[in-house]
């Protein structure tokens, strides 16, 4: 292995008994499930709160029981099933659109990678597993959720939730490229693929601090991922009834809002992960304190991260407004994946020029120069082309028809469209009887209404 690489000690994993492998498994599902209960209650309560509104307080204490209700409601309404439906994907569509978000949790570290904690007298890591290829793992997972979406919107056989599936195809593949640059930039710090690995790379620093920009792109394509305000393309109830979940109800719409919470919980994992230092404390605890990183106290410091990052999805659902179609592609493709790219390629050169033994001023001087060069050479282009543009633009607007083509278009730049008719005044206006226009009787009307008056 290249000594720029970190050392991946794995050895740990894959030594549990099975009744504990079992255990850990049933913990990674019941919390899943746990915190997409909460995370419910805690939207309501929250987007409320947001809106001077009660939400919901019948159900329990506070009412945090509302989500437990509102899920055996569900589960005791009648469950239809469409007539022109493909039966057997309509059935299986919440199903494969659950599953992977519960699979990506398996290498998610709750805690140190060592033996730190004893469980019915045994020792073990607070992981279920991990891989030297773990977020390729969690990648996949993410991929492989968007299917149970395109089938659900296919299987319907529906036009407003074949619209939606095919929105969430798209917002998938869009923002699918710029998570993969943001984790890439992890990895070439990190030099590792392995979860565990990359939160034990984060014990002087966390890679937020150091991999701004990959925190925040991967904050708003996870954002995007989870087909959640302001990017909830696929259930746009505005243009698509409810999309692509518009012809389900029962449990299996149950399982498909059990899918869209418990995917934000993982993605809220793996950003903690990669970039808030996974399950070690906050800087002020981790200086005074020196058991706060070890036995169960690094579980409650991971579960607050996860929490926080659920606070931002309900913020961001409380304050934004729902983006055009046309503006969430324009965001995905135009703006997200060249950022991405560029960003990628300077982390590769400043952990290049490092791994050359370039001191910290001679890597901050390329850098620099190299940002400046790209802006310069930005700035001549925008010159040239705006250049270009007033030379070939017309002296005048040149106007058009909308309906040349046989229905409305929209103009071009450059272009207007023709005045609009206006409805002549009351007084321009000719008086339509039937028989013919009578100016006599007209005037004769008049000079009377006149000596009458």
């Amino acid at each position: 292995m290249s000594p720029y690489f970190a050392a991946e000690d794995l050895s740990m994993f894959g030594r549990d008994p099975w009744w504990l492998v079992v255990l850990k498994a049933v913990f990674c599902f019941a919390f899943l499930l746990l915190s997409v209960l909460f995370a419910i209650v805690w939207e309501r309560k929250v987007v409320a709160w947001m809106q001077l509104r009660v939400g919901p307080n019948r159900h329990g204490p506070w009412g945090m029981l509302q989500s437990l209700a509102d899920g055996i409601k569900l589960m005791l309404k009648e469950d239809l099933i469409v007539k022109r439906a493909d039966k057997v994907v309509y059935i299986l569509a919440p199903i494969i659109a659950a599953i992977p978000a519960f699979m990506a949790i398996a290498v998610i570290p709750f805690g140190p990678a060592g033996n730190e904690v004893s469980i019915f007298g045994q020792r073990t890591t607070m992981q279920l597993t991990d891989l030297p290829i773990a977020m390729l793992y969690i990648l996949a997972c993410a991929s492989i959720g968007i299917y149970g979406i395109v089938l659900a919107g296919w299987s319907s056989g529906s036009t407003y939730p074949l619209l939606g599936g095919l929105r969430s195809c798209a917002q998938m593949i869009s923002y699918e490229i710029a998570m993969g640059a943001s984790f890439a930039s992890v990895f070439l710090y990190s030099g590792s693929m392995s979860t565990s690995t990359i939160v034990e790379q984060q014990q002087d620093r966390w890679y937020i601090l150091l991999l701004p920009v990959s925190f925040i792109l991967y904050v708003i394509t996870m954002v995007g991922e989870t087909n959640r305000a302001p990017f909830d393309m696929p259930e746009s109830e505005g243009d698509l009834v409810g999309g692509f979940n518009t012809e389900y109800s029962s449990i299996k719409f149950a399982i498909f809002m059990l899918a869209e919470y418990a995917n934000m919980i993982t993605v809220s994992a793996v950003s903690t992960t990669l970039f808030l230092g996974g399950w070690r404390a906050p800087w002020p605890i981790s200086t005074f304190w020196e058991g706060a990183n070890h036995g169960w106290w690094p579980m409650l410091w991971f579960i607050a991260k996860v929490q926080l990052l659920l606070f931002l999805f309900i913020w961001l659902r409380g304050t934004l407004p729902r983006v055009r179609y046309d503006q969430l592609m324009k965001l995905g493709w135009k703006v997200l994946i060249p950022v991405s790219v560029a960003w990628l390629m300077l982390v590769a050169t400043v952990r290049t020029l490092r791994n050359e033994n370039y001191d910290f001023a001679e890597i901050a001087l390329y850098v620099c120069g190299g940002v400046l060069a790209l802006l310069l050479l930005s700035f001549i282009a925008d010159m040239f082309r705006n250049g270009r543009k007033e030379a070939q633009a017309p002296a005048e607007p040149a106007g058009f028809d909308p309906m040349a083509g046989g229905f409305p278009v929209p103009p071009l730049p450059g272009q207007e469209l023709p005045p609009v008719p206006r409805r002549r005044p009351h007084h321009e206006r000719e008086l339509v009887v039937s028989g013919g226009v009578d100016t006599v009787s007209d005037g004769s009307q008049d000079g009377k209404e006149a000596s009458d008056g």
